[in-house]
């Protein structure tokens, strides 16, 4: 009797929104959660949507798979070509854009490669070849690997014939950047998990600017034809207020260090 009464009472004093929220999940990149983002936009979401978003922290490619597996409701990624993959193959309903902001190359203040001279991001990993300098990899088929590899590949050279100068960390944006700064390497990094790092020890942004660094965001309802069980409905309701003047005002205003994290550029889905 005491504790029926006892849980009664702690159920009045929940707010309506936590009593009666629906939850969705979003399978998100680890470079997106380290940024500190999802801390301003999901209390944000859960006031005005009554929706409790559960979020599953992992690369852009475990974030493909657990949509294909219809694991989760919806992916928000950064990775087009492997996006348009998913779509293709039938795994998602369709693909919108919601911000950007950009990679950079992160390195030893002393910039032993000479990285911060270079005119592209593809001289930029020339040099370091060159040099054999200290080089962390995500290596996790994240968006960010699979953007590091392309340039690389751009780069005419293949890291499986890479000395151990080049480091697989086979871990997330921030385990990855604690591994290059107890190295002190280099490491390429996406700007917003760079700006929210805390250990930059000795570690520097050296490089930025090249379009080819540009690093966009999108939001894929996973197919509930594929997966009856999704909450689609659910996926379009989150989609709708990523795109609307309340996630334009939080993404453009989050800002670390004085420094803006996100641009919002919600367009057409296709």
């Amino acid at each position: 009797m005491i504790r029926t009464v006892f849980l009664t009472a702690c159920m009045m004093l929940m707010s309506p929104n936590a009593l009666w929220a629906e939850n969705i999940k979003l399978a998100v990149t680890t470079s997106f959660h380290n940024s500190g983002l999802s801390e301003v936009l999901l209390p944000a979401i859960k006031d005005d949507l009554e929706l409790t978003v559960q979020l599953l922290v992992v690369g852009t490619g475990q974030a493909l798979r657990l949509g294909e597996a219809g694991d989760v409701d919806a992916i928000l990624v950064h990775s087009r070509k492997a996006e348009e993959a998913f779509l293709s193959a039938g795994f998602g309903t369709h693909r919108r854009e919601i911000m950007y902001n950009d990679f950079v190359f992160i390195g030893p203040v002393d910039d032993p490669a000479n990285v911060g001279a270079s005119e592209t991001a593809v001289a930029a990993l020339q040099k370091i070849a060159v040099a054999r300098s200290p080089f962390v990899s995500r290596g996790d088929d994240s968006g960010t690997h699979k953007k590091e590899r392309s340039l690389w590949q751009a780069a005419s050279l293949e890291t499986g014939e890479f000395g151990s100068w080049y480091r697989s960390a086979g871990a997330g944006m921030g385990a990855s950047l604690n591994t290059a700064s107890g190295m002190n390497a280099y490491i390429m990094a996406d700007r917003a998990s760079w700006l929210n790092f805390g250990n930059k020890g000795d570690l520097a942004l050296l490089f930025s600017g090249d379009p080819v660094l540009f690093n966009q965001y999108a939001f894929l309802p996973v197919n509930p034809v594929l997966h009856p069980h999704v909450r689609n409905d659910l996926a379009l309701k989150l989609e709708e207020w990523l795109i609307g003047d309340r996630a334009r005002e939080l993404i453009n205003s989050y800002t670390v260090s004085g420094e803006t994290l996100f641009i919002f550029n919600a367009g057409p889905n296709d």
